[in-house]
């Protein structure tokens, strides 16, 4: 059966939603996607929270400094159970996906690695700032500026992920000679 409209419509999908990774518009809106969220969602507070606590102060501070500490409760409360065997698998799955992606030179297990990779690092400072806090959670504009100088460096990592993926995309779609289209 030849249908001259499914032809269109297949080759439409597969001219747009390609499957190849770099060579992809749908990997690159995700790469946006992911570091758009991490950076402007740091520690589960969203960045509008923070600049009103700034400007406000009292009942925009109050809550703010609720919402901090209830995401550090619940950073706190997740990672008490069965963070070993998690982490374990985490960092198996991420050994993987570079032995995948670097040594056998699977192009999806590459750009999955240049995703979770600076992204666990993100994990891992977000956990870290949440065990500082349970310790001694600070207040007011000291809290604000902690919470800014972790989103200062997640978007530092962004850009440096960004720009590694971007290199990185760039030589293995010359090296392979792939279009976008």
């Amino acid at each position: 059966m030849n249908d001259p409209y499914l032809d269109i419509v297949y080759n439409t999908f597969v001219r747009y939603i390609n499957l190849r990774s770099f060579s992809s518009m749908w990997y690159w809106a995700s790469v946006l996607v992911m570091w758009s969220v991490l950076a402007n969602w740091v520690m589960g507070v969203p960045y509008d929270m923070v600049s009103r606590a700034r400007r406000k102060k009292g009942q925009a501070m109050t809550d703010f400094e609720d919402m901090v500490r209830i995401n550090v409760n619940r950073i706190d409360h997740l990672l008490g159970r069965g963070t070993g065997f998690a982490t374990g698998f985490f960092c198996f799955m991420l050994t993987g996906l570079g032995l995948l992606g670097f040594y056998y030179s699977f192009e999806t297990a590459q750009a999955i690695f240049l995703l979770a990779m600076p992204a666990s690092i993100v994990l891992l400072m977000t956990v870290n700032k949440a065990r500082k806090f349970q310790q001694h959670m600070p207040t007011g504009d000291d809290l604000r500026k902690q919470i800014l100088m972790l989103r200062f460096w997640i978007q530092l990592i962004g850009v440096i992920a960004i720009l590694i993926t971007s290199f990185w995309g760039m030589y293995y779609n010359t090296l392979h000679n792939t279009a976008w289209f």
